[in-house]
């Protein structure tokens, strides 16, 4: 959705009414997650993609026809072999895909203001039915407190009711998911699918140290879709010139910065100064957070010497084992742009587990958590 949030934004401001197709299920290799959005407005204009190219000629015309007022639908693409040349996925795996319209001035509204608060950054979650006892496309918005109740409903009290709490647990958990309840929200029933799509602000990327290495690791971290905050206390090093693409650049020292800022499990830590006396104490900090990863540049006698001294600080063998040093995976990464990559890369398999070995040495799913 983020990445074409500027058009959907625009096409609600105007009025011109548009149906949306979201991915809400993949079930083995597909191109893109649940969540991925393509949209197709009144003039036949396409925005966005659910499948990088493979199914979305067909996916086009459904949204014509709900646009034209078919109704919501759940549409499935997959592939077999004697199907390779029909629509489907190449990749060999299989999508659903919800199509719903938005053309009344009171529909595109409440759009354009789910969409008005994923643009700020607000935590919000929306809800769809997909199928069973209640009715396809009703859609309930999970707002944050301060900008209003929730909108919309699926149907019943205890739906909406159960939803709502489930969507701000997902949204907690920064995931995307189909659940299942009673007509009336009971759980452990599967009479009702329903899709709750969260929309939590970026994760966060903590970089501390104004290096190379650092401006390097700031472009790629914001590439990949994170809040990066460069953390330096020293003012010539730590200038907005040399982080243009940070989201900010904060002069402080490194352990008092990270005690006053919000750190979750989503936040990713790259600790670049390789100096002790900033070392240490951000590390000791680091290691009280929930932090997803906490790299640590540096040699492995340096890291050996930087274990020995938060071991006379404190720090028990649990928690150094969270410390990713030598930070990255072994590509052999000579400038900073590539050790960026290498960081990268094992930010990446920490967040979905993957090996770090090259694919073609693997066998069974590509992607992480596929069960085919």
């Amino acid at each position: 959705m983020r990445d074409i949030l500027p058009d959907l934004r625009a096409r609600c401001a105007d009025g011109v009414p548009l149906a949306l197709a979201t991915v809400v299920a993949v079930h083995g290799s597909a191109p893109r997650d649940p969540g991925a959005v393509m949209a197709v407005d009144a003039a036949g204009t396409v925005v966005g993609s659910v499948s990088g190219g493979c199914v979305e000629s067909d996916l086009y015309e459904v949204a014509r026809e709900v646009l034209a007022g078919a109704g919501p639908r759940v549409v499935t693409y997959g592939i077999s072999d004697d199907e390779a040349f029909g629509v489907g996925l190449t990749c060999g795996g299989t999508i659903e895909v919800l199509v719903r319209a938005y053309v009344s001035p009171a529909e595109l509204a409440d759009l354009g203001a789910l969409l008005d608060l994923i643009a700020d950054d607000r935590p919000v979650a929306e809800a769809t039915v997909l199928s069973g006892a209640a009715e396809t496309g009703a859609r309930l918005v999970v707002r944050p407190s301060d900008a209003g109740p929730a909108t919309g409903t699926l149907g019943s009290e205890g739906l909406d009711a159960a939803v709502t709490d489930d969507a701000w647990g997902l949204l907690a958990q920064g995931h995307t998911a189909i659940q299942w309840y009673g007509a009336h929200g009971q759980r452990r029933m599967q009479e009702v699918a329903v899709f709750i799509r969260t929309y939590a602000p970026p994760p966060r990327m903590l970089v501390f140290g104004a290096i190379d290495h650092a401006a390097a690791t700031a472009r790629i971290g914001s590439f990949l879709g994170y809040r990066v905050t460069v953390c330096d206390a020293r003012p010539a090093f730590a200038t907005r010139e040399r982080f243009p693409t940070a989201d900010e650049v904060v002069r402080a020292w490194p352990h008092t910065y990270l005690e006053s800022t919000e750190v979750d499990a989503r936040t990713v830590i790259c600790v670049l100064t390789h100096d002790p006396k900033f070392d240490v104490p951000l590390l000791l900090a680091a290691l009280r957070t929930p932090a997803a990863y906490i790299g640590v540049m540096g040699s492995r006698r340096t890291h050996h010497d930087r274990l020995a001294r938060l071991r006379e600080a404190g720090a028990d063998a649990a928690a150094l084992a969270r410390l990713a040093s030598p930070v990255g995976l072994d590509l052999g990464a000579r400038t900073p742009e590539e050790t960026a990559v290498s960081i990268a890369a094992e930010v990446i398999q920490h967040r979905w587990g993957g090996t770090g070995r090259p694919l073609g040495e693997l066998t069974g799913a590509i992607h992480h958590g596929e069960t085919s």
